[in-house]
């Protein structure tokens, strides 16, 4: 942790570097056009923040509030823009090939929600994966949809190996959210079908664009997907600040390094942010931040619960996972040195994503 603060904060250098294209324009327009036309789609609302923005001394605060998305479909979270929408993808290829068809995932708890959602949609058998750290809510949730639920001992990282082993011996279609250099094409149309949050967010902004966005990570591909939509959306594209749990903070130290980095299991144990606790960063999402986010930030525990207290008492209710991103902004915005890195002030106008 940096001398005097509860959170650490790493300016990108290589911020607006050119690199490689992850996500195409022309395969977001499929995404936009197929989600659109799904029974229950209905764009989540963009929400003003005023007296939280008056508090973090900026202009404007406006939050996505993602736990309404296909709530009534039993998912709640911006993961179901992804899962739902690769899963066809990976049936065609389990037909032609004579695979049975089945689904499969490792998931913290909201992918793989919404992968027993789009897998109930599809009438076919969905098999989740989740580490032991997930709360029985989440597996009762899944298992309501009709997924059959697998409880790993071990890390998230262990539960993406093991799903992808025994995906790879039955020969189901493993629909991942996070990438590694031999598995690519369904996490990219999962992040494909997460740019459509920020796709909302810009239709329902009124006035001058933001100039910040925050957005928190576990393996990060809901972060690529928004830094992807807004730096092809806006110029000069707004500030990106990805936010981690400082157990987890995968994406930082990639940064801090230069290269993509997989942390060693924290000391301390599991982060009590259980969707964002993974120690190693989906390879086309860091392909992505590397270059499109301007800040990293790390944040205890503590405060991103307070911060799903505070979203609560707004009539916001969410966990601490979801409220993460705003309550590095709020750390962010109470130390001078960081609002000064980070250029918040008066006329700041942030964009945040409540994402469960």
């Amino acid at each position: 942790m940096q001398p005097g603060r509860s959170f650490q904060l790493f300016l990108n250098p290589r911020a607006g570097t050119p690199g490689m294209v992850v996500l195409t324009e022309a395969s977001f327009r499929r995404a936009r056009a197929e989600i659109t036309v799904w029974e229950g789609y209905a764009p989540t609302p963009l929400r003003d923040l005023p007296s939280l923005a008056a508090e973090a001394g900026i202009g404007v605060l406006r939050a996505k509030i993602e736990s309404a998305r296909f709530r009534a479909e039993g998912v709640g979270s911006f993961k179901a823009l992804g899962a739902a929408f690769a899963i066809g993808p990976a049936l065609d290829e389990a037909r032609a090939a004579g695979r049975p068809l089945v689904v499969a995932c490792a998931s913290a708890g909201n992918h793989g929600r919404a992968l027993a959602w789009g897998a109930q949609r599809e009438g076919v058998r969905c098999v989740v994966f989740l580490p032991e750290t997930v709360e029985a809510s989440s597996r009762d949730a899944i298992a309501a949809l009709g997924a059959e639920c697998r409880i790993v001992a071990g890390s998230y990282e262990e539960t993406v190996r093991i799903a992808a082993e025994t995906s790879a011996t039955e020969g189901w279609a493993l629909v991942s959210d996070t990438s590694w250099p031999s598995y690519t094409e369904i996490p990219r149309r999962v992040m494909q079908g997460y740019r459509m949050m920020a796709d909302e967010a810009l239709a329902d902004w009124e006035g001058a664009p933001p100039t910040h966005v925050v957005f928190q990570a576990g393996v990060g591909g809901g972060a690529a997907a928004v830094s992807t939509h807004l730096r092809t959306r806006l110029k000069p594209a707004p500030m990106l600040i990805v936010v981690e749990p400082e157990r987890a903070a995968c994406l930082l130290a990639s940064a801090e390094l230069g290269e993509l980095t997989t942390l060693p299991a924290h000391a301390e144990g599991a982060s009590r942010m259980v969707r964002l606790d993974c120690q190693a960063p989906s390879l086309l999402a860091w392909q992505e931040l590397e270059r499109g986010a301007g800040a990293f930030m790390a944040i205890p525990d503590l405060a991103a619960e307070a911060m799903a207290a505070r979203l609560a008492g707004l009539g916001c209710p969410t966990t601490p996972s979801g409220g993460a991103g705003l309550a590095g902004l709020f750390a962010a915005a109470a130390d001078a040195a960081a609002r000064a890195e980070l250029g918040l002030g008066p006329e700041s106008r942030v964009l945040a994503f409540v994402t469960e």
